[in-house]
């Protein structure tokens, strides 16, 4: 039986993933960090909310015994200053990474990262020299890492879209989806190939949307 962490349950891809981890039967118990209250009750659920995602000193106890972790904390371009952005995409990550090795060294390590990562780190795009940034940082600390690079995550469940390139791209997904195996991925299909990845490892660091969809295929 497998126990998870789990870094962003409320988010659209972290609520899959929980989804999955909650109804599988190779799966014993959750812990699950929040930056505010999910109200969900599962008996596999352990739930706590998280005030400052770049320091784990009180909760080193919820990083014991852990077979597989997930990192989907995120926050979407141009809605915060890039300072922030920088906060959120490379520092949480690493800090959630290192408390990991520190505690359950054995791990496997699935981060929500996305297409065009720059692991130069010479973008003058924020997205990919940060996302670049984060997996380099990761990749480093010698644990089993695996990072996702999606391309447009188009949601199955309906939401409400956080800007008008969300809404524009929800609404030529069709089209976006012929441009090939790169360009796109259900929500499902990503959290379920990171789950599958979590529990049984893989073979590269690395995952691409083309390698992604081959985990579900």
């Amino acid at each position: 039986m497998k126990r998870v962490l789990l870094a962003g349950a409320t988010g659209m891809v972290g609520e899959l993933i929980l989804k999955e981890c909650l109804y599988s039967s190779t799966v014993e118990k959750v812990n699950s960090l929040v930056r505010r209250s999910s109200n969900m009750d599962h008996p596999k659920l352990h739930e706590t909310v998280i005030d400052d995602f770049s320091n784990y000193a009180a909760h080193q106890v919820l990083f014991q015994n852990i077979d597989a972790a997930f990192f989907c904390v995120g926050v979407y371009t141009g809605q915060v200053p890039k300072e922030e952005f920088k906060t959120i995409t490379v520092d949480y990550a690493v800090s959630f990474a290192q408390a990991l090795k520190d505690n359950s060294p054995n791990a496997n390590f699935c981060l929500l990262s996305g297409a065009g990562a720059d692991r130069t780190e010479k973008s003058r795009t924020a997205f990919a020299k940060f996302k670049g940034m984060a997996e380099n940082k990761i990749s480093q600390l010698q644990i089993k890492f695996y990072s996702f690079r999606p391309g447009y995550i188009y949601p199955v469940t309906p939401r409400k879209e956080p800007n008008f390139m969300y809404r524009m791209s929800r609404a030529l997904y069709p089209i976006i989806k012929l441009l090939g195996k790169n360009a796109s991925i259900q929500s499902t299909e990503l959290a379920y190939a990171m789950f599958k990845v979590g529990m049984n490892g893989g073979e590269k660091e690395i995952l691409e949307n083309k390698d992604i969809l081959e985990i579900v295929n």
